[in-house]
């Protein structure tokens, strides 16, 4: 049986055997003896790594030791309330807190205030109205953003929309198959500021052809 360390574009960890292009943690143990996942969260700073970095090794879900999460790609990340690692990721980190400081018409931004931030956008209720979008202002969104309309989640990409799944994304025929008109933002809004003023979010091959990266 795969392990619960998989994260859906709403934050929910799930098990699934699929694999993903990062890694992220929530800063501590959400883990039991039994590697059963018995909380979401320990801290306020939820991180997005890289699967790979100076050769470090980890068996996953050690008693006390911090949760590994994975997820499809960045966008998915960005979407379930994490945000680029300043050790690991530190050039993406550093793009990433420009761009919302952009936004925010701030110089910069320290980890701790985009945590701060992240924070209290999580503790929004998922059906909030503010997360509310209808379909004809799907257009306005940047790529990167995702939406729900309940029974799925879908990726803004190249301006088209993508369904998400655990293994990857496939094109959907909007409007014409999606099943509401008023559809639900999951990723939180300081993200979607970063993503509406330059951050580029990595995505998984099956989105673009190719993984899309930083310029």
């Amino acid at each position: 049986m795969p392990l619960q360390n998989r994260v859906d574009p709403s934050g929910q960890i799930e098990r699934n055997a699929a694999r993903g292009l990062f890694m992220g943690n929530r800063g501590g143990a959400l883990h039991d003896a039994n590697q059963t996942i018995v909380r979401t969260r320990r801290t306020r700073t939820w991180i997005i790594c890289l699967t790979e970095f100076k050769n470090r090794r980890r068996k996953l879900m050690q008693p006390g030791k911090y949760t590994e999460l994975f997820f499809l790609d960045e966008a998915v990340a960005l979407s379930a309330g994490h945000r680029p690692c300043f050790e690991c990721r530190r050039q993406d980190a550093l793009a990433f807190g420009a761009a919302l400081a952009r936004a925010r018409c701030m110089s910069r931004l320290s980890a701790p205030q985009i945590d701060d931030l992240l924070e209290a956008d999580r503790m929004i209720p998922a059906d909030h109205p503010s997360r509310q979008i209808s379909m004809n202002r799907i257009g306005s969104l940047p790529d990167g953003a995702f939406v729900s309309d309940d029974e799925h989640y879908f990726v803004v990409c190249s301006g088209k929309l993508l369904r998400w799944s655990f293994s990857g994304y496939e094109p959907v025929d909007a409007p014409a198959r999606m099943k509401k008109h008023v559809l639900l933002l999951t990723t939180p809004n300081a993200s979607l500021q970063a993503l509406s003023h330059g951050y580029r979010p990595v995505f998984h091959p099956s989105a673009t052809g190719t993984i899309a990266g930083h310029i």
